[in-house]
């Protein structure tokens, strides 16, 4: 995935020389292009071709495989860490739900007819619920924090090299931070969209929320 997110930095980090465009789309000096062309539907998508001789491997390792531990570095090398991430708590959660299974077949086994011993059974499976669910939480904190310090994302989030949004549009101006161009969208027009067109909508709902709410109580 590192290779994939650099390829894909530098993809992304195309940058517009001054007055350059492409079909009719004029470009800021320095501002990405594979992004704005994306935003403006000129480009689909970008994506990285499969190679089948490691799809092959993974198929008979991984797909094929009965009843055999998850290539879980092999995943990760491929498809990414968050896929094989993804993966390892699938497998990870599959194994755990084991014990609510085979504890809650003995409670319905021997749990007898009567709805006293059914309440009992009932509380008990509660109670025995509750106390796997925190120890699974805490042993996938435990197991996650193992793979991302193992496949070195522990603390490298992809979000930190991402780019601006490019459907961001305003008007051009000078930044007076680094006195280069951009855009940029004065905040009193935020605001003012949030009080004439937000607000608003939003206490309509509620008003038409309540008065259901009046409207089913009536009913009743």
């Amino acid at each position: 995935q590192e290779r994939q997110n650099i390829i894909r930095y530098w993809l992304e980090n195309l940058r517009a020389k001054q007055g350059e465009s492409l079909h009719n789309i004029h470009f800021l000096e320095g501002q990405p292009i594979i992004p704005e062309l994306a935003a403006r539907g000129v480009i689909q998508q970008v994506f990285p071709l499969h190679e089948q001789r490691i799809l092959k491997r993974l198929m008979k390792s991984w797909v094929q495989a009965v009843c055999e531990a998850q290539p879980l570095d092999e995943i990760c090398d491929y498809f990414g860490v968050k896929i094989a991430m993804y993966f390892a708590w699938l497998g990870f959660y599959t194994s755990a739900m084991v014990y609510p299974a085979v504890f809650g077949s003995i409670l319905y086994t021997f749990t007898e007819s009567d709805q006293t011993s059914q309440d009992i059974c009932c509380v008990v499976f509660a109670i025995f619920n509750v106390v796997w669910s925190t120890l699974f939480l805490e042993e996938w904190k435990r197991r996650g924090a193992e793979f991302a310090y193992k496949w070195g994302t522990l603390d490298t989030p992809a979000e930190s090299i991402e780019e601006p949004r490019p459907q961001f549009r305003g008007t051009k101006r000078i930044s007076p931070v680094t006195s280069a161009e951009e855009f940029y969208y004065p905040p009193w027009k935020r605001r003012l969209f949030q009080c004439l067109v937000s607000l608003p909508v939003c206490l309509a709902c509620l008003s038409c929320v309540f008065l259901l709410m009046l409207g089913c109580f009536q009913l009743q």
